[in-house]
């Protein structure tokens, strides 16, 4: 239970370049740990039928699973890592404009448009990671956008990925900029990826080797 509910922290991205697979599993099965503790079992055996599982046995431990997980992703977003295999794939492309695509794909895997799940679940398990102060991060990020994006893909970023405010939803994020219409959500996604790619094409590979040196 711990390990399929670890995976979905994963492969939604929630946990993505804060923590491990292993990290998650870990901090969920310390969560069903303390979880299994507070259950009164006399109580819940005696309303289960006989020779069945109370289900409601597994509805309490999941979400104290889950809980878990996601108090150790908060505590742990101090930091961002870029997997050792993705930083050496930038350091064989350092003198062209893929590495400055290798390093955005890394820094917003989370994008959630064109992507293949394949790939990614193999950007959430870093063996050797190099961290990053999350905070050194964004402001250099937000350095970049200001520098090659509009106003609105700038404000689209930031609010999508939280650089410098609480994260929020694509819905949030077209009602605080005034994108009208039934499907603004949509009009969000576009802009952002759009903001993404601008960077990619833009920038430097300069740029992102004085960052990483």
């Amino acid at each position: 239970m711990v390990e399929a509910v670890a995976w979905k922290f994963v492969l939604t991205y929630q946990a993505s370049g804060v923590m491990s697979i292993l990290d998650l599993i870990q901090e969920g099965t310390i969560g069903l740990i303390n979880a299994v503790d507070r259950i009164d079992w006399d109580k819940v055996y005696g309303t289960a039928k006989p020779g069945e599982e109370p289900l409601m046995v597994k509805g309490f431990l999941k979400k104290r699973i889950k809980g878990s997980i996601r108090r150790a992703i908060d505590i742990n977003r101090g930091s961002m890592r870029i997997p050792e295999h993705r930083l050496n794939e930038i350091r064989k492309n350092s003198s062209n404009k893929e590495m400055v695509k290798v390093f955005f794909d890394s820094i917003f895997v989370s994008l959630d448009v064109n992507t293949s799940t394949d790939a990614n679940i193999l950007l959430q398990i870093p063996d050797n990671s190099t961290t990053y102060n999350i905070n050194i991060l964004n402001q250099y990020l937000m350095g970049l956008m200001r520098m090659y994006l509009s106003e609105i893909e700038y404000n689209v970023l930031r609010m999508s990925y939280g650089l410098d405010c609480e994260k929020l939803s694509a819905k949030e994020i077209s009602e605080k900029l005034g994108i009208k219409g039934s499907a603004s959500y949509v009009r969000v996604s576009q802009i952002k990826k759009d903001g993404i790619d601008k960077l990619i094409k833009n920038v430097e590979p300069e740029q992102v080797v004085d960052y990483l040196s």
